[in-house]
C-alpha cells in the first residue's frame, strides 16, 4: 500500500492549499438525480449526497435523507450522477500530434509548464478525476506531480509509472524508455521508480527479454507495493505475462490476426480461475480508436473541436492541427482498417476469459485527445460491442480502483469517500455516448463545472493565495 498512499496524498495535498481549499471545505448537497454510485446496488432515484471537507458523509434519497442546515445545495434534477471517471491508460506528455520524433525532439521543455497541465485540465472537465499515465520521463512525471500536490495545477488523482522498461531502446526514446538488460539492472531500476514516487511499473516487449529480467521487474515492483502493467500486443508477451504476474494487460495487437491463439486463452481462463478478489486480472483493451478509425476518416469534424486547445500556446495547436489534416495519410494508422474488423472477435474472446477489463484508451497518440476519448471508448464499449451500461460505468469508476487497490477512498459515491462525482443531462443507462457532455464535475468536493459551465475564474486562480 505504500506507494498507493502517495497518490492519495496528492489529492489530499490539495485540500490544504490556497483557493482549493476555501471551495472544498464548504459543505455541499448534490440532490434530485439518480445515482449510479459505482457498487452493485440499484441506482437511487431523486438522491442525495452530502459533502463535507472533500469527503462524501451520507447518501439517501431526499424522502429519506434531508438537507441539514448550512449546506449549499446543487441540483442534479434531470441528471444520472455517477462516480468520476477513471482513465486507465493515458499519456500525459503527448496531446494528439502525429510525429513522435518531432514531439520529443520539440516539446520535451514544454512538458512539465504546458503539455502535461493542458492534459490533465482536459481530463478533469471531461469528468476524468483519477487517471493512470502510462510512459513519461520520470524528472518530468515527478515535477507534474509536484505541481498536483502544492496545488499549483488542477488535474485528475494520477498515478504514474515513468518510463517504460523494455528490452531494447532507440536513442531519441532513451528519456522516457529505459532498456533494462540484466536482473540486478531490473531491480535496480525498479527501486529508482519506487522511490521517485512511481505507483506503476509498465513492462513492453517482455517476451524479448530474459525470463529472469522480466521476473526480476515483476517480484521486486510487487516486493515494494507497486502494480505491473504489460502490453498484450503479442501472444508470448500474454503468455509470458502471466507466468511472471502481470496485474494488468493493455491493448488488443497491433497485428491482423483475427483473434488470440486457444492456448492464450486456455491460461488466461486458468489464471482468472485462481483467484478471487485479490486475483483478478486485469486488461484495458484501448480499442476504440481501432473501432471508428475508418469512421473518422470519412468525417474528421471531431479533429477540430476546440475541447482539445484548452491550456496550450498557439503555435503549438497550429503544429498539432497541421500533423493531423489528412487522417487518412497518416503513417501511424495505415494498418488500422485491417486491424479493425478483428476488433469484436477479439472483445468477445476476452469477456469469455474472464479477465476483468477497464476503460482505457491510450490517449495522448495521434488524433486522440483526452478531452475527448474516455467517453469515447464507453459509447463504442455500449453502443457497438454489447457490453451492459452498468458494467461499463463500473469499469470507468469501481474496478479501476480497486486495481490500484485504492478502492477504500476511490471508484463509488459512497459515505467516507473521496467526493470525486460528476453529474450527465439524461439516461446514460440508456444513451452512454451523452457522457461526451458531462454537466457537473466535483473533484476533492470542489466543483469545477455545473450546468455544463466551466469555473474559469476557479481555474485562473488555482494555486494562489
Amino acid at each position: 500500500m505504500k506507494k498507493l498512499v502517495s497518490a492519495l496524498a496528492i489529492s489530499t495535498a490539495l485540500l490544504s492549499v490556497g483557493l482549493t481549499a476555501t471551495a472544498s471545505a464548504e459543505k455541499i448537497a448534490l440532490v434530485g438525480g439518480r445515482l449510479i454510485d459505482g457498487t452493485a446496488e440499484v441506482p437511487i432515484q431523486n438522491s442525495v449526497i452530502l459533502v463535507e471537507d472533500g469527503i462524501i458523509q451520507k447518501v439517501g434519497n431526499q424522502d429519506s435523507l434531508p438537507v441539514p442546515e448550512g449546506y449549499r445545495i446543487v441540483s442534479t434534477e434531470g441528471h444520472d450522477v455517477l462516480p468520476g471517471l477513471w482513465e486507465s491508460h493515458a499519456h500525459i506528455q503527448l496531446v494528439g500530434h502525429s510525429n513522435y520524433r518531432h514531439w520529443q525532439a520539440n516539446y520535451r521543455d514544454r512538458q512539465v509548464t504546458e503539455i502535461m497541465p493542458a492534459a490533465l485540465v482536459q481530463l478533469l472537465l471531461a469528468g476524468v478525476t483519477s487517471a493512470r499515465d502510462l510512459g513519461a520521463p520520470l524528472e518530468d512525471t515527478v515535477a507534474i506531480k509536484k505541481r498536483l500536490a502544492d496545488g499549483e495545477i488542477p488535474g485528475p488523482t494520477l498515478y504514474t509509472s515513468g518510463p517504460f522498461l523494455q528490452a531494447e531502446v532507440d536513442d531519441w526514446q532513451s528519456h522516457y524508455r529505459w532498456e533494462v538488460k540484466s536482473v540486478s539492472d531490473a531491480r535496480a531500476k525498479v527501486k529508482r521508480l519506487d522511490e521517485a514516487g512511481m505507483e506503476i511499473i509498465k513492462l513492453i516487449d517482455q517476451d524479448d527479454m530474459d525470463r529472469d529480467v522480466a521476473l526480476a521487474i515483476v517480484d521486486e515492483a510487487h516486493k515494494r507495493g507497486m502494480k505491473v502493467v504489460a502490453h498484450a500486443h503479442k501472444p508470448d508477451e500474454i503468455r509470458i505475462g502471466v507466468e511472471i504476474g502481470i496485474d494488468n494487460f493493455e491493448h488488443t495487437g497491433l497485428t491482423t490476426a483475427p483473434g488470440y491463439p486457444q492456448d492464450v486463452l486456455d491460461t488466461l481462463v486458468e489464471r482468472t480461475a485462481t483467484g478471487i478478489f485479490d486475483g483478478l486480472l486485469f486488461w484495458t483493451p484501448t480499442m476504440e480508436g481501432l473501432f471508428t478509425y475508418p469512421d473518422l476518416v470519412k468525417n474528421p469534424e471531431q479533429l477540430d473541436d476546440a475541447c482539445w486547445k484548452r491550456g496550450l500556446k498557439p503555435d503549438t495547436i497550429a503544429d498539432i492541427a497541421q500533423s493531423i489534416e489528412k487522417p487518412g495519410h497518416l503513417e501511424y494508422s495505415q494498418l488500422t482498417p485491417v486491424r479493425t474488423p478483428t476488433i469484436k472477435n477479439k472483445i468477445r474472446q476476452l469477456k469469455e476469459t474472464g479477465v476483468m477489463m477497464l476503460i482505457g484508451t491510450d490517449v495522448g497518440i495521434p488524433m486522440k485527445f483526452h478531452c475527448q476519448t474516455t467517453w469515447h471508448e464507453m459509447a463504442v464499449w455500449v453502443h457497438d460491442l454489447g457490453f451492459d451500461p452498468m458494467d461499463t460505468i463500473r469499469a470507468a469508476t469501481y474496478w479501476p480502483a480497486v486495481m490500484m487497490g485504492v478502492q477504500d477512498k476511490y471508484g463509488s459515491v459512497t459515505p467516507g469517500k473521496v467526493a470525486d462525482i460528476i453529474a450527465v443531462r439524461g439516461d446514460v443507462l440508456k444513451y452512454m455516448n451523452i457522457i461526451r457532455d458531462v454537466d457537473m464535475v466535483m473533484k476533492d468536493g470542489v466543483v469545477y463545472k455545473q450546468n455544463g459551465v466551466v469555473d474559469e475564474e476557479l481555474l485562473a486562480n488555482f494555486g494562489k493565495d
